[in-house]
């Protein structure tokens, strides 16, 4: 279909706009070396195009001599020409010795230098892509100054600023061509794994900090912005071929694959077009930690063994109280229950890598057609992205994502003062499954738990009356139970395997399934070319979220479910005493149908001082808010550990399950009970209340949004040859969502202090993770500075370092702060040691951090990371070779508890015509 509309585009609009003027020519720096990429536009119009990759450029236009032309680069000071009449031109542009006259959008909605921007913006552009020493240009973003990326898969990277964030990190937005990247159902933002394609990426910026005055819910720790090329501006074929090797101790050497091609023409000045197509695969990183969450330092020796990376040995009970059902069918004397240990045992699991083949593969597809009606700046897109992939994804469990699929299409109508543009996001999670599940039930396919623990029950009784030790005694109990369980390999455990993983009934199964959807709308005006007192804008967005889960995540299990979003927001700019005092205000009035309305404003100033401008002071006061994420309101999934509930009002009588109780007579008789999310939230007890021998009432409320005040100042400038930018924050959060672990007892009512609490000692309860806000404060705080220079007669050499930390009043509550107190960076390089030729060194460390989230909390040591690249540029080929390696001293380390350790990735390319 995409295909079809392209060529139809292509014949109708081919043969329009016959030129009257050719300029032609070539751009160079001072070195008399090319520069492509370089925009070469007619002065107040939107008619330009880009030098190729030797630097020559050729620009066609109908408007008619005299006009002028400005010639402009990333790194590079521009210059405007006179043109009188048709002629072939060289341009030499002189190296800009900072990067403080680059230019932005994000900050303030405008373009605007990145010197002169009201709040802290990190950028990345076609220069620092070329030269990162990263394996791609999205791994390269850590190495910007406060950010941080955590390390799912190969494939899969979480970014995140200013802490507080896991892999699904729902306080950071990322915004595609303003699209939206985040899975509807699940929440995490995709990364890069159905992202850009490294060659079509035209800039990436950064805003650290609250943003939702400007860019509404969930813009509340950070935002991500990545512009594609536009093929009216950038049109030719480029391609890139990456291969290379990832090499860790549990999974080996690896070979990887990276390839792509971009093809984009201009073939009018009305209509353009462009395609991008990659595909990467290659083997993930192992996850293989036997460690014993439930007593970190023992190991398997222990009966109720719990090992991080193994999956089915979350299933426990007491075996006493197993002795006692038997006793009560007669299957073993009465007198025998006493010879069993008042302890829990767990079943025997399997290895993660017993239930996944670790493939990373990623596969991309997006085409645009690009129409300017009247030949100005007035443009019409259509934009399709369709993505395909397999990796590994950490929430609540691991889960094995294969042939997870998302498609995002969108219109957008603009030009330079106004956009409208709308788009759907639409997932599916393929043959994706929960790996802790699976283990689960491939045990339970086998052998149901009832089966499992009366066999190690009855053993256990018979090897102590043959006069074993307790320690004796259990390990003979386990190898009975375990008599002729499954063996990975075997074609018995892969039947089981298949059907566990096809089966979307988490009692028996472990597939889930997934159809959401998400669409959206947004669009703003900007006044300045009508009114010019002041820079106004107004704009607004809606969305709609449709989970569709089948029942296997949300309570969906009636068809799916929907719920809107609305806001609005306008932002007043005002430059005074000579355009050196810059004044911003921000105000954005944001509604969900679930809950109030909420009002975020920002103000900001900055001031620009020195005789020569060139040092830039700012302050700003943010407010910031994010309404509860899908998973917060609707979930009703049970992770073996714990079950998940969200705490939508409509939510809590829709998870119901009944369960087998141990202690039927303290349950009035009655083999079951059913209990349902409401009991998570009106009859439970603090789990960490019973886990210290003295259970109190939970009293958890219902989730509300979370808000936010962040106070930010920094300065940005230069000092002879060191431009420096440093910056400080504290935000002060209300209402901060997180989770709170309570226990429901089977029977009985919290604070009757007598059934339910016979249903704590006979081990006849649940664990419920509940979704709700802090009762008391939460505060973050931090300061960054980063320096940047030459030295050496041209070596780019700079540093940067970020300090962060928070507090909380309740220590109970579950934070998630999951972010290093210190960080340090360091990049040195030259982009022409010898003609041609580049290098680069990036170094990284971060200081130790406690891990926290609902798959397990842990230590994350301390990480030390040296990557580095060597470049070589053959213009008579228009290519750029590279040599790599990423991590280049293998000491494996990771970034997040439960994950792989992340080891060496060595990798050569080979890029075309990426101008």
């Amino acid at each position: 279909m995409i295909r079809t509309i392209f060529f139809a585009f292509t014949f109708l609009f081919s043969a329009l706009g016959v030129a009257q003027t050719t300029i032609s020519g070539k751009v160079t720096d001072e070195q008399n070396q090319p520069i492509p990429g370089a925009s070469i536009q007619i002065s107040a119009t939107t008619v330009g195009t880009v030098t190729d990759f030797n630097g020559e450029f050729n620009l066609s236009t109908d408007q008619n001599l005299p006009f002028k032309i400005i010639i402009s680069s990333i790194g590079f000071t521009s210059q405007t020409i006179a043109l009188s009449s048709a002629q072939s031109i060289e341009i030499q542009l002189k190296e800009e010795t900072t990067s403080l006259g680059e230019i932005i959008i994000s900050a303030s909605r405008t373009p605007e230098r990145i010197f002169e921007s009201p709040v802290t913006v990190e950028r990345f552009g076609l220069k620092e892509i070329k030269n990162t020493a990263s394996v791609d240009f999205y791994d390269g973003l850590e190495n910007l100054k406060g950010v941080d990326i955590n390390t799912n898969s190969l494939t899969f990277k979480s970014i995140n600023t200013r802490g507080f964030a896991a892999f699904a990190n729902t306080r950071f937005v990322q915004l595609i061509d303003g699209m939206d990247n985040a899975a509807p159902a699940l929440n995490f933002p995709l990364g890069n794994l159905l992202g850009m394609t490294e060659i079509d990426v035209q800039s990436v910026e950064l805003l650290p900090g609250a943003s939702s005055a400007l860019y509404g819910a969930n813009a509340f720790n950070g935002i991500l912005f990545m512009r594609s090329k536009n093929p009216f501006d950038f049109e030719g074929i480029s391609t890139y071929a990456k291969s290379g090797m990832t090499s860790q101790k549990a999974a080996g050497d690896n070979v990887f694959w990276d390839l792509g091609i971009r093809v984009a023409k201009k073939f009018s000045d009305k209509f353009a077009a462009k395609a991008n197509f990659s595909y990467l695969k290659g083997t993930d990183w192992f996850a293989v930690s036997e460690e014993n969450v439930l007593n970190p330092g023992t190991g398997r020796e222990l009966p109720n063994y719990d090992g991080l990376n193994v999956y089915g040995d979350e299933v426990s009970t007491n075996i006493r109280a197993v002795g006692l059902a038997l006793a009560e069918n007669g299957i073993i004397p009465a007198a025998a229950v006493n010879l069993l240990p008042n302890e829990s045992v767990s079943r025997t699991g399997y290895l993660e890598r017993d239930l996944t083949n670790y493939e990373a593969e990623s596969v991309k597809f997006d085409a645009a057609l690009h129409y300017r009606p009247f030949a100005d700046d007035f443009e019409i897109i259509y934009q399709g992205k369709i993505g395909k992939g397999a990796t590994i994804y950490q929430g609540a469990n691991r889960y094995s994502l294969k042939n997870f699929f998302l498609q995002q299409h969108k219109i957008e109508f603009k030009n330079d003062n106004f956009f409208v543009r709308g788009y759907m996001t639409d997932e599916d999670a393929g043959d994706s499954y929960d790996m802790r599940f699976t283990g689960i039930n491939v045990n339970r396919y086998w052998k149901t738990d009832q089966q499992w623990f009366g066999e190690y029950a009855g053993a256990y009784v018979q090897s102590t009356l043959g006069g074993a030790s307790s320690e004796q005694a259990h390990n003979i109990a386990r190898q009975a139970a375990d008599t002729g369980r499954l063996i990975p390999g075997t074609p018995e455990f892969e039947q089981a395997f298949n059907t566990v993983t096809t089966n979307a009934d988490l009692a028996t199964g472990s597939q889930f399934r997934d159809a959401s959807q998400l669409y959206h709308a947004d669009a703003n005006y900007n006044f300045s070319h009508l009114i010019d007192f002041a820079d106004i804008q107004v704009g607004g967005s809606y969305r709609t979220y449709r989970l569709n889960s089948f029942g296997t995540i949300f309570t969906d299990y009636d068809g799916p479910i929907s719920y809107s979003e609305l806001g609005l927001y306008t932002q007043i700019q005002k430059q005074l005493m000579d355009e050196r005092l810059k004044l911003t205000g921000s105000l954005r009035y944001d509604k969900s149908e679930l809950f109030e309305g909420q009002v975020t404003p920002r103000f900001s100033v900055g001031y620009t001082a020195g005789a020569n401008r060139n040092h830039n002071l700012r302050a700003s006061i943010q407010t910031a808010f994010r309404n509860p994420t899908t998973q917060d309101l609707y979930i009703g999934l049970d992770v073996g550990r714990a079950i998940l509930v969200g705490s939508a009002e409509n939510n809590l009588d829709r998870y119901q399950r009944t369960f087998n109780v141990n202690n039927s007579v303290a349950n009035g008789g009655e083999a079951t009970a059913t209990i349902s999310a409401r009991d998570a939230y009106e009859n439970s007890f603090l789990a960490s209340s019973v886990q210290a021998g003295a259970p109190v009432a939970s009293n958890v409320g219902l989730v509300k949004p979370e808000q936010a005040i962040a106070y930010e100042i920094g300065y940005r400038g230069q000092l002879g040859k060191f431009e420096i930018d440093l910056s400080g924050y504290y935000t002060d959060y209300t209402d901060f969502i997180a989770n709170q672990n309570v226990i429901v007892p089977l029977y009985g009512q919290v604070g009757d202090n007598s059934q339910s609490l016979a249903a704590l000692e006979s081990d006849d309860f649940k664990v419920f993770q509940t979704y709700t806000n802090a009762k008391s404060g939460v505060q973050s705080y931090g300061a960054s500075i980063a320096i940047a220079t030459k030295v050496f007669n041209g070596f780019d050499l700079s540093g940067n370092y970020t300090y962060a930390d928070f507090e909380q009043e309740d220590p109970d509550f579950r934070a998630g702060f999951n972010t290093p107190k210190h960080k340090f960076k360091a990049s040195f390089g030259h982009t022409e040691l010898v003609k041609n030729f580049g290098f680069n060194f990036s170094y990284r460390w971060s200081d130790s951090y406690f891990w926290q989230a609902s798959f397990g909390d842990g230590n994350i040591p301390s990480i030390t990371v040296l990557d580095a690249q060597l470049n070589y540029t053959v213009p008579s080929l228009k290519s750029i070779f590279k040599v790599g390696a990423a991590n280049l001293s293998g000491e494996e380390y990771y970034t997040a508890y439960g994950t792989g350790l992340i080891g060496t990735q060595l990798y050569v390319s080979w890029t075309i015509n990426n101008f």
